[in-house]
């Protein structure tokens, strides 16, 4: 095999999850020209952006399954016929339902899905060694989609609107994923397909638990740090506004904060290969709840953009830590649909974070409460972590006979 291949596997992955998630974009750029055509309110049009995640998430784990049978190849040319599809479809759409099918349904379920934890998982096949900035640098590619999509969507949909716009996206994903999706035609070598990062460590009771009860854990942990993740992500434009500060300055801190999570995802990547998913898990959690529980007390401008830069430096890096834990933990033929689940508990959490969040604001007036329990969610993550850890020291019981 030759040495250079899996970095062009990681590259053509990595370009894969930035088109995929021009979808995404696509459903929270038309979220106010659709509301306008179609005469509804942005409730209704929020379905688009929640359709397209939880297909996205479901779809995973279809795609995730079909990756460990066959190979990542299969998800990959599915989604890449089905992504553009979807959004021709959106393109013609007669109403705000035939928008909500397209993308939750050809763009996130058959569609986007492949890019994200199947192309993970996949990744992780083909490093050892430096598994882990692999899968940073492959993850970083969700905040590069968040980068480039929504200056370049917006512009075209200002200077030409949204149907010609997307029809137009449409033809540019399907001229660029088949052809990438077409690298993907190796089959993940059986050496590297059997083994995990410790081979030693994978059994029938990782950790002393239940392969069950492992993945169980890890989906709780995933959903409690995207509780928390969420609040600063989605609520700090308007958090920043109630404390007096124009909106643009909001919108410049979310910015901080993603293109800082890129260096995030990189780093606990490296990190993670010299100390292991469980402990880059536990570093990041301590230093999200951190960064949280400082927001309580910002006020001036200054002091919050330097929370921004903190929070993104912090966050980015717990998502792509499950990933290798689970392949630490589990057989790398499971790996597909394992880290799909996972991925699955952690959009749950961003959207179920953003709502409470606003829930508890509207029930109180203040997002001091909100805060809080974002607080107490990511400690909840904290803990589930610190007991991963502490079992990871322990010897390995041989399982029941």
């Amino acid at each position: 095999m030759s040495e250079t291949y899996p970095l062009i596997r990681l590259t053509a992955a990595l370009v894969l999850m930035t088109l995929g998630g021009s979808a995404m974009y696509a459903s929270v750029m038309v979220l106010e020209p659709a509301v306008q055509e179609f005469k509804t309110g942005r409730g209704v049009g929020s379905l688009l952006f929640g359709m397209f995640m939880f297909g996205m998430a479901f779809g995973g784990i279809l795609m995730g399954r079909l990756a460990d049978r066959v190979g990542i190849m299969a998800p990959a040319m599915i989604g890449s016929l089905a992504l553009p599809a979807g959004l021709f479809a959106a393109a013609h759409a007669g109403s705000i339902m035939e928008l909500c099918v397209a993308f939750g349904f050809l763009c996130g379920f058959l569609g986007a899905s492949f890019t994200f934890a199947p192309l993970l998982s996949d990744i992780s096949h083909w490093f050892t060694r430096q598994r882990g900035l692999a899968v940073g640098i492959l993850f970083s590619g969700s905040y590069v989609a968040g980068a480039i999509w929504p200056p370049v969507l917006q512009h075209y949909i200002d200077t030409q609107g949204w149907r010609e716009t997307f029809s137009d996206l449409s033809l540019f994903t399907a001229c660029t994923m088949l052809p990438l999706s077409a690298l993907f035609f190796r089959k993940i070598p059986a050496a590297k397909d059997t083994v995990a990062l410790n081979s030693s460590r994978t059994s029938q009771r990782p950790l002393n638990m239940t392969p069950r009860k492992l993945q169980g854990l890890i989906c709780a942990a995933g959903f409690g740090c995207c509780v928390a993740m969420a609040m600063p992500q989605i609520h700090i434009v308007p958090y920043v506004m109630d404390l007096g500060h124009p909106a643009i300055r909001g919108a410049e801190m979310l910015g901080l904060m993603l293109g800082f999570g890129i260096f995030s995802r990189i780093g606990s990547g490296w990190l993670s290969d010299r100390i292991g998913g469980l402990r880059t898990l536990l570093v990041g959690s301590v230093l999200q709840v951190s960064v949280l529980i400082a927001f309580l007390a910002a006020d001036g401008l200054t002091f919050l953009y330097g929370l921004s830069i903190a929070f993104g430096l912090s966050q980015g890096g717990i998502v792509p830590s499950y990933t290798i834990i689970l392949r630490t933990f589990f057989p790398g033929g499971e790996a597909g649909w394992r880290i799909s689940l996972s991925f699955l508990f952690t959009i749950a959490g961003m959207a179920f974070g953003g709502w409470i969040a606003g829930f508890l604001y509207d029930l109180t007036g203040s997002y001091t409460v909100s805060f809080i329990n974002a607080i107490a969610f990511n400690i909840a993550n904290l803990l589930i972590a610190g007991n991963l850890l502490r079992r990871d020291r322990l010897p390995t019981m041989p399982a029941p006979v």
